[in-house]
């Protein structure tokens, strides 16, 4: 009798202690609910009918449920009932949320769009030739997402291109770049862009210049870095085309050659480049001022093998090239195949060949280049075979002393 008296005084306290972990969970539940409803009154409602049927049935219909008899039959079926009504008030919101579910990760679900500025206002005042109404758009943008690379590139364009105010585009770019935040990539391309109006606007070099030297001191010894002295050993090459825009005068040619069909050749006709002394100078004293300019030092090692015969020294500039950092795969192994290929020219031995190619395969496994230098390697015997061996030149004493005076330059 003691037991059963402790069994029945344990019922209500385990109740009350899951009723109120139902309440509390309930509780959270609509709060969380009503944060991201889109009709707050009419989920309160729901809530509120649910708390009334989910409170008779607690009170109620379970007592009734448990005493047996009759009454547990009643009780069963009036839960069916209210379980009945809880599926036709819920029903809707419980298919959303499964549907949901499955489409959050397409369309993003109920999330508010990432905040963003619009510059369309901006570009079509400009696109109506209306450039301050266009600023005072881009400024207000830019108030709100300070720091924006792409509104910080439409001011300074507007400023550059349309009011023709180069110094106020480059306060613009260098207050981004003074950014501790700014991105290198970003700062790169301002001071290339701000380069570009330079040449194009001002015809400029020195100013362009200046721009692109501000990413060798901010970024030494990268990659950015590298692209920067490139083309800055090129801006004598850019410079030009703006010249040859601006000065459109009509260039005399000579009378061509009458008869040429009767002519035994015409070789006579060929137009003459430089000799290749004089390229040659041209190139050691261009690398000289811009060892970096990986282009013109690839030409002078195809020179110094094709004309001067001088492999070692072709040797040496390729392999400059080849140890160059943070340079693409492919470019690497178009070096590699160039210096297997003025060695398979110029006598070099089989082993020698061999190792150039190995290195393609062992620097890029599992890429084309290394399939290709492997199908290289297979026919690399009959390749030296069909090669014609050419006799060496004797060299003199300006052939001996050619080539760059200074060391190898350090990136």
């Amino acid at each position: 009798m003691a037991s059963s008296g402790m069994d029945q005084n344990l019922h209500p306290a385990a109740d009350i202690f899951w009723l109120t972990i139902i309440s509390g969970v309930a509780v959270w539940l609509f709060i969380r609910s009503l944060k991201h409803s889109e009709d707050p009154p009419k989920l309160i409602f729901k809530w509120a009918f649910t708390a009334v049927v989910v409170g008779y049935v607690s009170l109620v219909a379970v007592p009734g449920f448990r005493e047996g008899g009759e009454d547990a039959l009643g009780a069963l079926i009036l839960m069916l009932i209210c379980g009945l009504a809880m599926t036709i008030t819920w029903r809707k919101s419980i298919i959303e949320s499964i549907a949901g579910s499955l489409t959050n990760e397409i369309d993003g679900g109920n999330a508010p769009p990432e905040p963003r500025p619009y510059y369309s206002v901006a570009l079509t005042k400009r696109k109506l030739n209306r450039p301050l109404e266009a600023m005072v758009e881009v400024r207000r943008q830019l108030a709100k997402f300070p720091g924006d690379f792409e509104g910080v590139m439409l001011l300074a364009g507007i400023q550059a291109e349309d009011l023709k105010d180069l110094p106020g585009a480059e306060i613009t770019l260098d207050n981004f770049c003074d950014r501790p935040d700014a991105p290198p990539k970003q700062v790169a391309a301002a001071m290339n862009h701000l380069a570009d109006w330079h040449l194009k606007e001002a015809q400029n070099a020195d100013a362009a210049r200046a721009a692109l030297e501000k990413i060798i001191a901010r970024y030494p010894d990268t990659k950015l870095s590298l692209q920067a002295a490139q083309r800055i050993a090129h801006l004598g090459d850019a410079e030009k085309i703006p010249l040859a825009e601006r000065d459109r005068r009509p260039m005399p040619l000579p009378e061509g050659v009458k008869n040429i069909g009767l002519l035994g050749s015409s070789e006579f006709l060929r137009p003459k480049g430089m000799e290749p002394d004089e390229q040659l100078a041209v190139y050691v004293k261009h690398l000289e001022q811009h060892p970096l300019d990986l282009e013109v030092r690839e030409k002078l090692a195809v020179l110094y093998a094709d004309h001067y015969r001088r492999l070692d020294l072709a040797t040496g500039e390729l392999k400059q090239l080849i140890e160059y950092p943070d340079q693409p795969a492919k470019r690497v192994a178009h070096w590699l195949n160039l210096l297997a290929d003025l060695q398979i020219r110029h006598g070099a031995d089989y082993d020698t060949v061999r190792e150039t190619l190995e290195m393609i395969v062992d620097r890029f496994s599992g890429l084309a280049a290394a399939e290709l230098a492997r199908a290289r390697l297979a026919r690399l015997k009959l390749e030296l075979k069909g090669q014609k061996e050419t006799s060496g030149v004797k060299l003199g004493v300006y052939e001996t002393n050619i080539g760059l005076k200074s060391d190898p330059p350090r990136q």
